[in-house]
């Protein structure tokens, strides 16, 4: 894709803090990190989303985070590593190819809106209901 950055970035055409690489994807630091340590990582070929990504590229992704969090823990000690990975606009994906941030945090840090919520008991009906709509869409796969 020649409008994405994170292509420029796999190309060399953009330069990038590079923490770890395989043949499959990249990881490097963000450059407007939430936290000391922040990290993406992104698979090589683009796909926009959790939706386009094949399992197999997925799966790197998650192995490389792995290893990158083993790597922030041995060298940071956070207290813990949020991993967020957004798909689409509606949930402020910016970078319209698939990324996980890797976010160190310790006590003490700004609480993140999406690890930070209170917990209000659901409506046990509407939350079958809902699993039964998504285990019957699994099924007609």
């Amino acid at each position: 894709m020649g409008d994405c950055i994170f292509c420029k970035i796999i190309s060399g055409d953009i330069p990038c803090v590079n923490i770890y690489e395989n043949s499959q994807v990249l990881a490097f630091a963000d450059i407007n990190p939430i936290d000391t340590g922040h990290v993406l990582i992104i698979p090589k070929a683009h796909y926009e989303n959790i939706w386009e990504i094949p399992p197999a590229e997925l799966a790197a992704v998650a192995q490389a985070s792995k290893i990158v969090a083993a790597a922030i823990q041995a060298a940071l000690t956070p207290d813990g590593v949020a991993v967020l990975q957004l798909n689409g606009r509606g949930v402020n994906q910016v970078v319209m190819h698939y990324h996980m941030h890797l976010i160190p945090r310790s006590a003490g840090s700004q609480a993140l809106s999406m690890t930070a919520w209170e917990l209000v008991p659901g409506d046990m009906d509407q939350i079958e209901r809902t699993a039964q709509k998504i285990a019957a869409a699994i099924a007609a796969q």
